[in-house]
């Protein structure tokens, strides 16, 4: 194998497609000098896109509803099926509807900031600009983001800010967003303006005199491969985090268009700018092959905190207040627990580290309790016949759990409310298998572990 000090590094590679000038100039001057094609002359031309993502699928629809010709591939059964579906958080935009200092320049300088520095500037801004019109068209295409008690569109806080920008649909913004999308893309393969190739993987990029003019592809289904020609190709087909050993991606989200763009001249810029989840619960054995993502969301409406004592094995709502570190706050008063995610993720390892971490093995893991109606702190056990929870506020949680036996109705049925815990039904003498929690009434959102 070759040693690392054999590698040379090369020249700068120069981004001759960056526009110039002050940045909250250079996409409107781009914009402005890029050349324009005649509606009239649209439906001439052919665009291939790879992927049905939130990417993908919007793509897709916006240039048919331009006019272009789209041929759209993807290797799910349905573009519904694509990953996107899996963000939770929500999504940023500058719309100040809160009055509490945001702008579109603000919204740039914390996601240059949030990326550790590490992002390309143009696009960037450009995104920021954008972003008020991202949400519009969201809510035109049907999205039903949260809204306030008045109607108007609500926003909460989010990781690396100071201001209260997120536009979110509960725990399901990807999924409500991809399902707009999707609509859209539907509306325009009705209307005969999209080709749709459904379980098709994109075997090869066709490049001519250095441009993208089409693709190979072949059918999972028959293995019967093609090629396809069109003037540009937009490739959508999602990141490659799952180069990592564990990750929250699905596994069929393997980078394969990405390697094969590469491999046909495509530069690969900056790879380990992948982004993380300081809110992910580890794998529990080898029969997980991914981490389960968390809401991005439990750093806004909770408190991320370790015991102050190394080695303390309590519960957590059996240790006192005086006697928990919230590590973040104390850090980083200014942000507290909504620091980005490389800073809280390194922060928490550290604590890790000191040997405050809670859980069972490596005890890698901290608590997050719930702010908003106290100082909640619930503990889910696995292998016990119940699910409790217990407030240190003195207001009652009450969490049901049922019978993993799968009996109607189920055998075993319990609420814990303050600390005391009462059996509505007996449990069936011939069932010993363990509850699992079903949907809580009133159970604080945010509770349990992350990383």
């Amino acid at each position: 194998m070759t040693d690392y000090t054999d590698y040379t590094v090369g020249a700068p590679v120069v981004d001759t497609k960056a526009p110039s000038g002050p940045v909250h100039e250079r996409w409107d001057k781009r914009r402005f000098e890029a050349k324009l094609v005649n509606p009239a002359n649209r439906r001439k031309h052919t665009v291939i896109v790879v992927g049905t993502g939130l990417a993908g699928g919007s793509a897709g629809a916006t240039l048919a509803e331009q006019g272009y010709k789209v041929v759209q591939f993807c290797y799910q059964d349905s573009p519904r099926r694509a990953h996107s579906i899996a963000a939770q958080g929500g999504i940023n935009a500058a719309k100040n509807y809160r009055n509490d200092g945001d702008s579109v320049h603000r919204l740039f300088y914390d996601t240059v900031k949030g990326g550790d520095f590490r992002a390309r500037e143009s696009n960037v801004h450009r995104l920021a600009q954008i972003s008020v019109e991202i949400i519009d068209q969201c809510v035109a295409q049907g999205v039903p983001f949260a809204r306030e008690y008045g109607g108007l569109l609500d926003t909460r806080s989010f990781g690396g800010v100071q201001v209260s920008r997120t536009f979110y649909a509960r725990g399901q913004t990807g999924q409500q967003l991809l399902l707009g999308a999707y609509q859209a893309l539907s509306r325009q393969v009705a209307a005969g303006n999209i080709e749709l190739h459904p379980r098709t993987e994109m075997l090869d990029l066709i490049v001519v005199d250095g441009r993208a003019r089409g693709i190979v592809a072949r059918d999972l289904i028959t293995g019967r491969i093609s090629t396809y020609f069109a003037d540009a190709v937009v490739l959508a087909s999602g990141g490659y985090g799952n180069v990592f050993y564990l990750s929250t991606n699905a596994m069929n989200s393997n980078a394969t268009a990405i390697w094969r763009a590469h491999r046909r001249g495509a530069y690969f810029a900056n790879p380990c700018f992948t982004q993380i989840h300081p809110t992910c619960i580890p794998r529990t054995g080898d029969h997980q092959s991914k981490l389960t993502l968390m809401s991005e969301s439990l750093r806004n409406d909770g408190r991320i905190w370790v015991p102050k004592a190394k080695g303390d094995t309590r519960p957590p709502h059996q240790i006192p207040e005086d006697e928990r570190d919230y590590y973040l706050e104390r850090i980083y008063p200014s942000f507290g627990n909504l620091v980005p995610r490389d800073i809280a993720s390194r922060a928490a390892k550290n604590v890790c580290d000191e040997g405050r971490g809670v859980g069972p093995g490596v005890r890698a893991s901290t608590w997050t309790s719930r702010t908003r109606s106290g100082a909640w702190a619930a503990r889910r056990s696995r292998r016990s016949t119940a699910t409790s929870s217990t407030c240190t506020s003195g207001s009652p949680t009450r969490i049901r759990t049922r019978c993993r036996c799968g009996s109607t109705p189920p055998c075993t049925t319990r609420w814990a409310a303050c600390g005391s815990t009462t059996t509505s039904r007996p449990p069936s003498p011939a069932c010993s298998r363990s509850a699992r929690p079903t949907s809580p009434t009133t159970a604080p959102t945010g509770s349990g572990r992350a990383p």
